[in-house]
């Protein structure tokens, strides 16, 4: 490979690490060339990229994006998939891809953010729920002590109403 094939490929992944929201590292060894075919299909339905990367041009990458942490993830055989989206697609589709398709692909760890993230960070990372629902269920956590309040406030005045109506119906039927 040509210094300049390699300064592109360096000057891409750069980019991507610094664009991308998260990124997991996979050990792709057993995988045949048709089942990476098919695990990059379905992350791109996702919008992530599945690359494989060259372990010294991943360190440089790294290195330049400010992501010195990073750079010593990369041993041995290793694919980045890298989502921009949704920080919990990456990890979902990996790990049903995994116990979807018996395959021998492994999660070595990944990154979120500037956080690195072991292997078992990921696995509770694709158990979480999407962005939305966990947005609703804290919006509803929130929701909730001030419901209880106003029910707590209008409680006296709702009694005080349901006994003059009760005493109006009596004092109707006489």
């Amino acid at each position: 490979m040509s210094r300049e094939k390699k300064a592109q490929i360096i000057d891409s992944l750069k980019e991507n690490f610094s664009k991308c929201s998260v990124g997991i590292l996979t050990d792709y060894r057993g995988l045949s060339a048709s089942e990476i075919t098919i695990l990059r299909r379905k992350l791109g339905e996702s919008g992530i990229e599945y690359r494989v990367v060259k372990n010294t041009l991943a360190r440089f990458a790294a290195e330049r994006a400010g992501r010195v942490d990073l750079a010593a993830s990369f041993e041995g055989p290793v694919a980045l998939a890298l989502g921009y989206g949704d920080v919990v697609e990456p990890a979902k589709v990996l790990t049903d891809y995994i116990s979807g398709s018996k395959s021998t692909l492994a999660i070595k760890g990944g990154f979120l953010g500037e956080r690195l993230l072991t292997s078992e960070e990921v696995s509770t990372l694709s158990k979480l729920p999407p962005r939305e629902i966990l947005l609703a269920m804290v919006l509803g956590g929130m929701q909730s002590p001030i419901a209880a309040l106003v029910n707590c406030l209008t409680a006296p005045i709702a009694g005080v109403a349901r006994v003059l109506q009760a005493r109006i119906k009596q004092m109707e039927g006489e």
